[in-house]
Order: structure tokens, then sequence, then C-alpha cells
């Protein structure tokens, strides 16, 4: 099977689940998923590599500031708001980049910071007490690299599971601010792979973060960490010190994090402490119980592990922006796809009535988004309007009227309609 293979959400449980019924003999259920995603749980909070400086008694669960004119804050998450991004240029902003936390941001001393490798898929097989270990200054010193790449939360535009389709669903209401574009600076997680004395045995590499081990319903489901293919771990995935020419924010991974482009944002592990490589499939909470579809539509242990994000479009517009009558506004936007290039955007000012293209310009970068305008001649009668915006990737995939339901809120693609109105 191809690296190619490997990116793609079916082949890739295919593997996996070969791979682990030639070890059982048997059948992979749901249960036993859950079952060793538990068991690996129970040492996911030893080893944290890294002096942890965030005082227990810390306020609130993000470091930056969060003005309401930039978030909408979730808890210990903080949502982009799209018309923040309005003139700022291709690149999202540190401070106006979404945050994504299970726990709190941890602060962490790049100083004493390790990054620790082990597992059976390395020469040696060395252990979680006594690994191959990579300090700061090791990667710096090391051959960088840098890409432009989007980051998004595989829950974003959950809110439009229920406010345009009406089902239920769990998770934080993201309308379409969970996503940013950054350049990142780093070194490829395959030079760190290769230093550390990967084997041709290996399978699968499992990150970890080193922020607070994530209780769920009462169950200590460890620290974050989410299993790789050890193909998709040598195509592109970039360890990550520098977010747009600075040194990576706390809330965004200080002093290390992953960078898995195209891929959901639960697999580009924030303040990466330490990475399991192993001979034999990983498993972890994050990719049986959660990071699958589940639902009617779905087998009882759920779709195969999620990876490549859909085609998405937003407008750079408050919700209920008002615009006055009878004028020409020329209306901005973003379209993105895990599949790569933005071939064509479309944009709909009568509520999907009529379509028509809009102009894209700038860079359109096959890991990050694109930038469009349309020109819009409003109405001279006040009311109340719907504007859309369907995208359609390289590879043909285009967003679509409505999307299957599934329980968790992952992948909402499907067109959002903007609510405006004429004064």
């Amino acid at each position: 099977m191809s690296e190619d293979d490997l990116t793609a959400e079916a082949a890739y449980e295919s593997a996996r689940a070969r791979q682990w019924r030639e070890r059982l003999r048997g059948p992979v259920s749901r249960r036993t998923l859950f079952r060793l995603s538990a068991a690996g749980a129970a040492g996911a909070g030893l080893g944290a590599a890294g002096g942890l400086a965030r005082p227990a008694d810390a306020a609130g669960p993000i470091v930056k500031p969060l003005p309401p004119e930039l978030f909408v804050a979730h808890g210990t998450n903080a949502e982009t708001r799209w018309e923040a991004m309005r003139d700022q240029g291709y690149l999202t902003p540190a401070d106006r980049f979404f945050v994504r936390n299970h726990i709190a941001t941890p602060l962490i001393d790049a100083r004493t910071w390790r990054l620790r490798l082990w597992g059976t898929g390395l020469h040696g097989s060395p252990t979680e007490e006594r690994p191959v270990e990579f300090t700061y200054e090791d990667l710096l010193g090391m051959r960088a690299e840098t890409i432009t790449a989007f980051i998004e939360c595989t829950g974003n535009g959950r809110g439009f599971f229920t406010s345009q389709q009406g089902q239920q669903v769990s998770g934080t209401p993201w309308k379409l601010g969970a996503i940013g574009v950054a350049r990142w600076r780093g070194v490829r997680l395959a030079s760190v792979l290769e230093r550390a004395g990967l084997t041709r045995h290996a399978v699968d590499v499992l990150p970890r973060g080193l922020d607070a081990e994530y209780v769920d319903g009462g169950v200590n489901m460890g620290r974050v960490r989410r299993p790789l293919p050890v193909a998709k771990a040598l195509k592109d995935v970039l360890l990550a010190y520098e977010m747009n020419g600075a040194p990576l924010p706390p809330d965004h991974g200080h002093p290390v994090r992953l960078v898995v482009p195209s891929w959901v944002g639960i697999a580009s592990i924030k303040w990466l402490g330490d990475i399991q490589v192993s001979d034999q499939p990983l498993f972890s909470p994050w990719n049986t119980r959660y990071y699958r579809l589940f639902g009617d539509a779905y087998p009882p242990e759920g779709s195969a592990p999620l990876t490549r994000m859909n085609v998405k479009s937003a407008f750079e517009l408050p919700w209920d922006a008002t615009f006055p009558g009878g004028r020409v506004h020329v209306l901005h936007g973003r379209s993105w796809s895990g599949n790569g290039r933005i071939r064509q955007v479309s944009v709909s000012t009568d509520g999907g009535a009529t379509w028509h293209r809009a102009k894209l310009h700038g860079p359109g970068h096959a890991r990050a988004w694109v930038r469009w305008q349309y020109p819009w001649r409003t109405p001279s009668a006040p009311g109340s309007h719907v504007l859309m915006a369907r995208a359609t990737d390289e590879t043909g995939a285009t967003q679509p009227a409505t999307v299957p339901h599934n329980t968790l809120g992952y992948l909402f693609g499907a067109v959002v309609r903007h609510p405006v109105t004429i004064s």
C-alpha cells in the first residue's frame, strides 16, 4: 500500500485493522478498541518532559487576551470572528488564531523541555523510562523547513448541524471560526525519526502532549495523544517551533507542536512531549472514542478514524451583518480543503436561487486557503437576505447542500447560510 493510500480514512482503517487482526486472530470491535485505548491511558500521565511552569491556580484556560471583537469564547476554547480577518492579509495573526484546548494552556520552559522518542519501532527499542531525547537547541540546530498550512478543528461548523439541519450534536458549537492559516517553521518529523533510529518495521507513531490529563465523564483519558501512520509521519509532518516568524505562543504549542497538513486538527498535537514509535498499531481515545463518525448512518464502532478535512467557505462578515440598500458592496471570503487547492468559488446572494462565480486572488496554497471576492449590488428595499458561498477543490469535491448527521458533529462541510440585513 502506498503512502498516499494511508492518508485516506478507509485505507488507513483497513490497514490498521488488518495488522491488528493478524495479532489478535479475530475481528476488531468498538468495545475492543475502547479497551485498548483505555489501557493506553493507564501510563499516559508518565514521563512529562519539560518544566511545566503554569501555576496550579492560574486564572483561565487560555493565556492570550480574548477581546470580544476578535473571539467568541467557548469555555476552554476561543473561536475567531470572521470579520476580524478582514484586511488581515493571507495569514492568521497569532492574536486572532483560534484556540482549541482540552484543559488549560501549560506554560513550558524551552530550556528544560525535552522531546522523548521510544518504542519497538526504533532500533534498540528504547523505553519510556530510557528514551532517545532531543533538546530545543537540538531541533534549532537541525535543517529547518517552512510550510504554510491551515489547522482546523474537526468540529468546525458543528453548530450548523443544529441551526441549519435541526439535528442535535455534542461538543463546542463552533460556527466557522475554528480554523487558522499560519507559516510554520521547524524540523521534519521524518528527520527526527531517522536520527532516533526508525526501523523498517515501524507502523504507527503516537505523539503526546504535555497538557494536563483529560477527564471525560469521570474517566481519565490521559494526556492528549493521537496515532499517525508512519507513512503520513514521513511524508509532510512538521515539528514546528515558529509561527508566522516568531516562536510559538503558549496557546499554540510552545515550545514545539506537530503540524499535520490537511488532516484533522487533533493530529497536530500541541506542547509535544514524547512520541511512541511502534511496530504494531497504536490506539488512544482520540482515534477510537473520538474523531470517528458515530450515528445511525455508521457501524457501531463508528467510521474509520478521521484524517483529511473537507471543503468549506466563509464570508469575512459578522453574523447578521447589516448593509445599506442600493449600493455595490464587495463581499470577501476564504475557502479551503484538505484535498488540495480550491479551483472555484460561487456565491449566492439570494439564498441559493442563483449562483455567480467569485474572483479568486492572492496565494492559493494546497494546504491552506484561497481568498476571493464578489461585488454585490444590494437590493433597494430593506429586509433579510441569505448569503451563501460554495467551493470546489482540485479533486472535484464540492460543498453539498446538506451533510449526513453524526452524533459528535464532525466535518460539517455543507454550504453555510449566512444571514444579513438590508437597512
